[in-house]
């Protein structure tokens, strides 16, 4: 059978709803899983209206009476969203609350396995903190509830596949978190990653922390104390891996597919090449041309993958958002689902 993949529909004021049934207007989607959005069905509904207007959209409050098919979008629905108190681009509490109580809901339906995997459309983090809800972001939302301490963030778009040593902390923490423990756990789980992946024999890459990867100490000893032991440990334990290198040529070889797996130090040394692959400016018209790639949770007892872009405030409502990074993360989570068999 087909994986059942809970997409989560993101902030309702962004461009979550839409990209969703985007997303599920393609027929390639229903080819590979099994589809069933988490949120407020008159959210989704008005999304339809505005992008997809040929589907239907079907209300459910379990799991087995959704229908899964093409022409419908099937809705596990919270009736979590009054539509005349929803301001379509606008940060507001009440979108904040909904978007987090998707991700919660679907949370308990992955931990109990009636749906194989998770993919989440983009939250906004300042109407989460509105709401009351104190997390930096999904990842940690999916920690807190999966009660994971172990976990780590992956980028990937193609074959350039980045994990990160810290995510969404300042820079200053971001330094003090590149420990022997820590770059080794980020190494394994990415591994660990790659192999469920199908790829048989990884090769990773690891990026210093200093410039010039310290140049022997003359620039920090991150390098000597910390990442040095991290990658000898990991390489004592069968995995291929070289590193530390200067982060900069080590991105630039990194994107040409050299590596399985790259690990980056901190959130921007990994975002920075990895949204730069994947993401396409056009200054003509000041619009993204394509946003392409994804994020995987690492470390999880459930799968989750997510778009690797925001909610798109300004674009919401004019039906013009790219679906591609959805796509490609239901693709990913349906992949992992099947692999996780």
């Amino acid at each position: 059978m087909k994986p059942i993949v809970g997409i989560s529909m993101g902030d309702p004021a962004g461009i979550g709803p839409e990209i969703i049934a985007k997303a599920l207007a393609r027929p390639q989607v229903h080819r590979i899983c099994r589809p069933l959005v988490i949120g407020d069905a008159s959210v989704i509904r008005n999304a339809v209206k505005l992008v997809a207007p040929n589907l239907q959209v079907r209300s459910i409050h379990q799991v087995d009476q959704a229908r899964f098919q093409e022409s419908a979008i099937d809705v596990y629905d919270l009736h979590n969203i009054e539509l005349s108190n929803l301001k379509l681009g606008q940060v507001s509490p009440l979108a904040g609350n909904a978007a987090f109580e998707a991700v919660k809901t679907m949370i308990e339906l992955a931990l109990v396995r009636t749906i194989h995997a998770t993919v989440t459309a983009p939250i906004h983090k300042e109407a989460l903190v509105q709401a009351g809800h104190h997390f930096p972001g999904h990842t940690e939302i999916f920690a807190h509830f999966t009660k994971t301490s172990d976990f780590t963030m992956m980028l990937a778009i193609g074959n350039l596949r980045v994990v990160h040593v810290s995510t969404h902390v300042s820079l200053r923490h971001a330094c003090d978190a590149v420990t022997r423990d820590r770059v080794l756990k980020v190494i394994e789980l990415g591994h660990d990653a790659c192999k469920q992946l199908r790829i048989e024999n990884p090769r990773i890459g690891v990026a210093g922390l200093n410039p010039h990867a310290s140049d022997g100490g003359l620039f920090g000893s991150e390098e000597r104390e910390h990442i040095i032991p991290a990658v000898e440990a990991a390489r004592a334990r069968g995995i291929n891996i070289e590193g530390p290198q200067p982060p900069d040529t080590f991105f630039a070889k990194a994107v040409s597919g050299f590596y399985d797996l790259c690990v980056a130090m901190y959130h921007d040394q990994g975002h920075i090449p990895a949204k730069i692959t994947g993401f396409h400016f056009d200054p003509t018209t000041s619009a993204w041309r394509s946003v392409n790639g994804i994020n995987v949770s690492l470390g999880l007892p459930i799968i989750r993958t997510s778009v690797d872009h925001g909610t798109a405030l300004d674009q919401a409502g004019k039906g013009t958002a790219d679906d591609s990074s959805l796509v490609e993360a239901i693709e990913y989570a349906a992949k992992l689902a099947r692999t996780s068999d």
